[in-house]
């Protein structure tokens, strides 16, 4: 798990300038409309739905974006656009396993570019159920206080009827089951407990340990594919140390 959070707080700084308008909204579009699609278009009976909008808006997306992404969704706007949610596997270096969610609108474009992307890394895309084996999927809540004591976060953790709760670098993250996930996330903001994030995550079994170079290709070609217009979510099973990770900051 630690890996995967190092990922998550390094990408908004090596990636600042593509955090860019353009870039987030396509990739915050495709989830409004997947969600919506999935759910239908009421918030209150979609939580999927109600967490999708709220980091829509937290990035900054106007309003009639967001209008227009749920009613493609729910087949009210029909302007020709399908989204597709897929999986691809695949290895990095020394055999590491990368799992790669994507939402597309062409599978062909986007199975291209991600092939080409593992290759240009020393990498390989591998066959469905490669490497998802060697994940389990949980729910991980973020919450947004990151000075609550070890006992609070006790008690917060008990009133979501969390498996698990660590402090790591940003901030103090619970474990809930996969499907009780957004019920969890309800129960803690009803509860006036304030949330920086919850989201499906895939935790690895064990974990593979890079230096060097290795670690260095790495951390390129996840950076690559978190560049995707398409790539949703990246999970991979890399021990790398935070050394590696400054020296690729500053690379």
């Amino acid at each position: 798990m630690s890996g995967h959070s190092k990922w998550h707080n390094i990408k908004g700084k090596k990636q600042a300038e593509d955090a860019k308008r353009g870039k987030l909204f396509t990739k915050l579009g495709k989830e409004l409309s997947i969600a919506a699609r999935e759910g239908g278009g009421n918030i209150d009976s979609n939580p999927r739905l109600r967490s999708a909008i709220e980091k829509a808006k937290a990035g900054g997306m106007p309003n009639n974006n967001i209008e227009r992404a749920v009613k493609r969704g729910t087949g009210e706007l029909k302007d020709g656009f399908e989204i597709l949610e897929l999986a691809y596997e695949g290895y990095g270096p020394e055999g590491t396993a990368i799992l790669v969610e994507v939402a597309t609108d062409n599978k062909n474009r986007t199975s291209a570019e991600v092939r080409k992307i593992f290759s240009k890394f020393g990498g390989s895309m591998g066959e469905q159920g490669c490497v998802s084996w060697m994940f389990k999927t949980v729910g991980n809540i973020t919450l947004k206080d990151s000075d609550l004591t070890e006992d609070q976060v006790f008690e917060i953790a008990t009133k979501c009827e969390a498996e698990d709760f660590v402090k790591e670098e940003n901030g103090w993250n619970l474990t809930v089951e996969p499907k009780s996930l957004y019920s969890a996330k309800e129960i803690l903001e009803q509860e006036g407990i304030e949330i920086e994030n919850a989201e499906l995550d895939k935790v690895p079994n064990t974990y593979v340990k890079l230096v060097g170079d290795k670690a260095q290709k790495m951390l390129r070609l996840l950076n690559e594919l978190e560049d995707s217009d398409d790539v949703t979510k990246l999970f991979s099973n890399y021990d790398i140390a935070d050394e590696e990770f400054e020296i690729f900051l500053n690379s």
